[in-house]
């Protein structure tokens, strides 16, 4: 609907009815209607006639930046009417003409607003999350975890800035940015709850200099940059939310860790087996987070390696899970697996019990499922300990650095007993008497955040923008 405003704007600028704007670029006035009105999408070669009839270049007709408050006012009206909420009143559909006055539209979009927010609710409950969650997990394994547009939007991003190889320099990154319309501030007020913050009327992404747990300020720009050039929309539930950050995610590290690139990096390594998460942090300057999930991205496509990857607490919580090599892990009812406690013979747990938990812990883990070569970290940059592993089955170890190690745990889990219960002898000396006070657990009552962009408080967000535009 935006370009449709922009167009009908800069069309009346120009003193051009439908039917004159029509005859210079030969196309019928109910066709140029429908464009305006935001119901039909126009195809390259029409926007570009479009654009040359009004003198302007492409770029100005593609603008997201509303040309008026008017055309802002109306755009904002016609997705009120299409919110569930708004139709659940039952008022037939009201068509904005010229007449309408925009202090009208000013009162029916706030009142609208003030409708949506009456009737905010949580954005999914708990159940509704954890479904979300392995219904996502599934459609990654799915695809092996690679998605081939994204990488394509990732290289265009790049190629489009100069791109020529190797680690991206600062500069680089600030090249990707401007060279799609936006500038970058670093700030130190931004509101807590987010991680960046987009001001759209000014073009403006801002960031805090400091990392962001295990996110970089450069891998939070790019998750930013990602949303826009990925074409996403305001999240219509929480598995949508969900899915725009797996990909705002996915094209940071594209980005960060070029396909070509990271390839030709793993393929060598792959040849001297000689193969290291660790090795991919050092070549390309990201967190290790962001490069053991890398290589789940291109192992099994391209180099034809099934993995798994974990990110832990220390009590062993699962916050992040995903497998391609058929790791079975712990899961609820629904299949959710973030949430759940792996073993206490994994990896990911016995890295916390290391003499360096900061470098790299190898270990081979006999499970039902298979046996598995991991090597788990504790990410030293997070704003917590979490430990990050990335595991495969044993035929691929010996591709891998760290594959001589003796260290060598058997599990059971998730289905028989292994450390779910304590051995006998301890069992019979202390049951019964010992009385454990619990760490209270308030999240487990709280229902999960409310809003668009669930946890993100508004109020803070809009005072920031107000500041820093006036400033």
């Amino acid at each position: 609907m935006t370009m449709g405003q922009r167009l009908r704007h800069l069309r009346r600028s120009r003193g051009l009815t439908l039917a004159e704007l029509g005859m210079r670029v030969g196309r019928a006035p109910s066709a140029l209607s429908l464009l305006e009105n935001g119901r039909r999408e126009p195809k390259l070669s029409v926007l570009e006639d479009l654009a040359a009839a009004l003198s302007v270049p492409v770029e100005e007709l593609l603008r997201r930046q509303a040309p008026s408050r008017r055309a802002q006012l109306e755009i904002a009206l016609a997705e009120a009417q299409r919110d569930p909420a708004y139709a659940e009143l039952g008022m037939p559909h009201l068509k904005v003409g010229t007449r309408v006055p925009t202090e009208v539209l000013e009162h029916l979009v706030k009142l609208a607003g003030a409708l949506r927010d009456q009737r905010g609710k949580p954005t999914a409950t708990p159940e509704e999350a954890r479904a979300a969650n392995a219904e996502l997990r599934a459609a990654m394994r799915e695809r092996a975890n690679y998605f081939e547009d994204i990488e394509r939007a990732a290289d265009g991003a790049l190629q489009s800035a100069g791109y020529s190889g190797g680690a991206l320099s600062q500069g680089m990154l600030l090249s990707v940015v401007s060279h799609h319309g936006f500038s970058v501030r670093y700030v130190q007020d931004l509101p807590n709850s987010v991680r960046s913050l987009t001001d759209l009327r000014n073009h403006r992404i801002y960031v805090k200099q400091e990392p962001v747990g295990t996110h970089s300020p450069r891998a939070v720009l790019l998750q930013a940059l990602g949303h826009f050039l990925l074409g996403h929309e305001a999240p219509r539930d929480f598995a949508d939310f969900l899915r725009q950050r797996v990909e705002s995610n996915y094209f940071a590290a594209a980005v960060l860790m070029p396909e070509k690139a990271a390839l030709r990096f793993l393929a060598d390594a792959k040849e001297a087996r000689d193969l290291a998460v660790e090795d991919l942090v050092d070549v390309f300057s990201v967190s290790y987070e962001m490069a053991a999930h890398r290589f789940t991205n291109l192992a099994t496509r391209h180099l034809g390696m099934p993995c798994h990857f974990t990110k832990n607490d220390s009590s062993g919580i699962i916050f992040k899970a995903y497998e391609s090599d058929g790791l079975v892990f712990p899961a609820d009812p629904d299949g959710a697996i973030e949430g759940q406690r792996m073993c206490r013979k994994w990896a990911g747990r016995q890295v916390f019990g290391a003499s360096d938990r900061f470098s790299p812990h190898y270990q081979y883990s006999a499970t039902p499922s298979g046996t598995f070569f991991c090597v788990s970290q504790v990410d030293s940059r997070a704003d917590r300990g979490f430990a990050i592993t990335l595991g495969v089955p044993y035929e691929h170890s010996r591709w891998f650095r760290g594959r001589e190690t003796p260290t060598r745990m058997r599990s059971a889990c998730p289905d028989g007993e292994c450390c779910k219960r304590p051995p006998a002898d301890q069992e019979a000396r202390w049951e019964g008497m010992a009385w454990p006070s619990a760490r209270a657990h308030s999240h487990v009552l709280s229902a999960l955040p409310a809003g668009i962009f669930p946890g993100v408080d508004e109020a803070d967000v809009y005072e920031f923008l107000d500041h820093h535009s006036d400033s």
